[in-house]
This record gives structure tokens, C-alpha cells and sequence, in this order.
């Protein structure tokens, strides 16, 4: 990693990574969205303002293991957490067109971890499966240095502005998830799809309960360095493992229909009345 890079990220809580997916890769990823939406749409669910997600995209669509543990994603993402890293949360992204007013919730995800050098607990990584530019849906960060205080929204939108992030389909940006990002929805006859994924530090609890890790990675995979880097197990993944032993034969839909209950119990969906 590129000292100014570091040095960017420290200033801004954020690096824009550029376009990482080649043409035959973004085709694919794309594909692969597509596929999830048309095949399991019945279990995705709508999300905040204006977009509809599934969070458990390594079961409906296990090829986004290789869009999370990407090269040029996971060589930044190690320098920058420091020490091991694990994965913690996926969550595909579709907004369809809107024809309504400017919208952005301002918001951070987590508390900043004080005694890291970033201040971060976790990352996330953004990846765009859409052209991105300012007449779309867009991500947006208020840039943030490790070095001034901790500001409310008011406080931090006036220090530190807005910065609207834009790039072609395949492109990427990292961010730490305690600093103040929004989805902007903008009116626009353009769909944005996204793939957002967290990774966390391994001595670290887990993230949230909104998505399984499967057998297949944390069990069955045989590389030793990718089980252990799906090895930080979340209430959900849990309760999967103790109601089914082996989902290497089961259809995908019993796999979901479990996977839906859990979210009932774990309260990440409202059961219908």
C-alpha cells in the first residue's frame, strides 16, 4: 500500500480504491446480482429509504466470496485494520429509480474504536455494479481526520463537508464506518446496485446478525487461511449450525425458509400479521 494512501485515509477516513474489477470481472459480478435478484428475490427485503438488500448473499450467491476476498481489496484492508482481519457483514444493495426529493441519513455505524491508529472497528468495503456519477443514487462521506474531535452531524457536515463518491461499474471505495457516510437518493431514471461488505478485527465481537457465513467456508473450504478468516461467528451463523449439521445436500429454499426464521427470532425482520 502506497505511504500517501495510509496518509489519506488517516486525513479522510476514506480511500477511493478506483476501478479494481476488470471488464470480464465487473460482467460477472453484475451477472451474478442480476441472478440474485431475479432467483431469490423473494428474500430480499426492503431497507432505510428507498432500497431493498439481501444480507445473506454468500448462500444465494457464494461467488462473492471471491469479490470480498479480492487482491487488490484485502492487501489495503490488512494495512489499514492492522493485524488479523475477519469477515463480518454482506449486504447486496439495489435502489431503483426515484422520482422524489433529495435524500441522505446522515449516520455512523459504530462507535470509534479510540485506541486503534485509525479509530476504526471496523471497515467497509463499497463496491459499485452500476455506473456512478452525479445524475444516480450515490454513496456520500462527510471526510473526517483521525485527528480532530468527534463532532454531531451539524458540527461534522460544517467542518468537513460532503463528498459525493462517483466511478464506472467495478469501481471500489474503502471507508471506516464510524466516520459519517450516507446513501444519497437523488432523482434519477438509473438504478444503482452495490455490494457492501464489513470486516472486522478478529479479537473483536461480531458485527450484527444479518448474514450466514456458510459450511462451506468456514468448515469445508480447504484453505486454512480462508476458514479462519470466516471463523468469527455471529448469533445467526450459530443457531444455522445447531439446527442443520450438514447443508452440503440441502435445497437453497429450505436453506432460506431457516435463514428468514432465525431473522424472526433474532428480530432483523417483522413476521407478516
Amino acid at each position: 500500500m502506497k505511504k500517501e494512501d495510509y496518509q489519506f485515509f488517516e486525513k479522510n477516513g476514506y480511500l477511493p480504491l478506483g476501478k479494481i474489477l476488470d471488464k470480464n470481472e465487473t460482467e460477472t459480478f453484475v451477472k451474478v446480482f442480476d441472478r440474485d435478484r431475479e432467483k431469490t428475490g423473494y428474500h430480499w427485503y426492503e431497507f432505510g429509504h428507498h432500497q431493498s438488500i439481501n444480507c445473506d448473499a454468500l448462500a444465494t450467491s457464494p461467488e462473492f466470496d471471491d469479490l470480498l476476498r479480492h487482491p487488490k481489496v484485502m492487501e489495503p484492508i490488512s494495512e489499514l485494520m492492522g493485524g488479523k482481519t475477519c469477515f463480518s457483514e454482506i449486504c447486496i444493495r439495489h435502489m431503483e429509480p426515484y422520482e422524489g426529493e433529495l435524500h441522505r441519513g446522515w449516520h455512523r455505524d459504530r462507535a470509534h474504536l479510540l485506541d486503534h491508529p485509525l479509530r476504526m472497528d471496523y471497515i467497509q468495503l463499497m463496491v459499485y455494479l452500476a455506473d456512478v456519477d452525479e445524475t444516480t443514487h450515490c454513496f456520500s462521506i462527510s471526510p473526517e481526520s483521525i485527528d480532530q474531535d468527534v463532532l454531531d452531524t451539524e458540527a461534522q457536515l460544517e467542518h468537513g463537508g460532503i463528498q459525493d463518491l462517483y466511478g464506472e461499474s467495478g469501481t471500489a471505495i474503502l471507508f471506516n464506518v464510524s466516520v459519517l457516510h450516507t446513501a444519497t437518493t437523488r432523482k434519477t431514471n438509473q438504478e444503482r446496485k452495490s455490494v457492501q461488505v464489513y470486516y472486522g478485527h478478529q479479537h473483536q465481537p461480531y458485527l450484527s446478525e444479518d448474514s450466514i457465513i456458510t459450511t462451506r467456508l468456514w468448515r469445508d473450504h480447504p484453505d486454512s487461511d480462508v476458514r479462519d478468516f470466516y471463523s468469527v461467528f455471529n448469533r445467526k451463523t450459530r443457531e444455522y449450525i445447531q439446527r442443520v449439521e450438514d447443508d452440503s445436500n440441502l435445497p437453497l429454499e429450505e436453506v432460506l425458509e431457516l435463514l428468514v426464521e432465525i431473522d424472526y427470532e433474532t428480530g432483523k425482520r417483522q413476521r407478516p400479521d
